[in-house]
């Protein structure tokens, strides 16, 4: 998050006067491509900038909040977690901006069709966060805390789950032909591509969703030795048929 927000940031000519690391070898490697300062000591962070922006995992939020707080009382403190609320920052002036995308360090994405959410504590920053947001992406919303942890869940549910769907569909091609995954990019693509289209219910295919009650029992019967996956299989049917049913 921090790399890939940085460089928007940066691409978007905003100056980023500085990064903060727990490692030198991030802090420097970012900072020498946004042209500025790094520290790696949190009582080195510079003391005024527009917009402090907090990128970190969620454990450790709130206390490098409370230590960042420390003379910058006045100062508009921004964080950038999905599931954390806004007044995890301890500061009068606190925001959030919530860039709803997956991001690995060394994949470029292109932030312009991210959509991003953001949340303040009072009109001017929200304001501040929205023109500052528009430099970086199309697509703005005004979301709150409460209703964000939902957005974050449903992330979880559209993006980490469906990724780990993947990952044992891989395994079974390895088990079972020794085949590559790259098989299944076609019909990832094809499946994704179809959402632009229709709703995901309505996009749904497959025997759950016909429940034919043959091939499910044949397909569960093949996951016998694995029951973890049999499991999921049991529960992703039974849930797809639900909900094929509640039209």
């Amino acid at each position: 998050m921090a790399t890939n927000l940085g460089k928007a940031l940066h691409h978007a000519q905003h100056e980023v006067v500085q990064v903060y690391s727990r490692t030198e070898a991030s802090a420097k490697a970012l900072a020498s491509v946004l042209n500025c300062d790094y520290t790696t000591d949190v009582a080195r962070v510079a003391m005024h900038a527009d917009m402090f922006v907090i990128a970190v995992k969620d454990a450790a939020l709130p206390s490098l909040a409370q230590v960042l707080m420390q003379g910058r009382e006045q100062q508009l403190l921004v964080h950038t977690a999905g599931s954390m609320p806004m007044d995890v920052l301890p500061t009068e002036r606190r925001g959030v901006f919530y860039p709803m995308q997956t991001f690995s360090k060394d994949k470029k994405v292109d932030f312009s069709v991210i959509p991003c959410f953001i949340e303040a504590s009072n009109e001017e920053d929200r304001l501040l966060l929205f023109k500052m947001g528009k430099t970086i992406s199309d697509t703005l919303y005004e979301l709150d805390s409460e209703n964000r942890k939902y957005l974050h869940l449903a992330a979880v549910f559209c993006c980490n789950f469906a990724n780990h769907c993947f990952d044992l569909g891989a395994q079974l091609l390895k088990l079972h032909g020794n085949l590559p995954f790259s098989v299944m990019l076609p019909l990832i693509s094809e499946t994704a591509n179809k959402l632009n289209m229709m709703p995901p219910r309505q996009a749904q295919t497959g025997p759950a969703v016909r429940w034919d009650r043959n091939v499910i029992e044949k397909q569960r019967m093949l996951l016998s030795d694995m029951p973890d996956l049999q499991r999921i299989y049991e529960l992703l049917s039974q849930s797809i048929h639900n909900h094929s049913m509640s039209q």
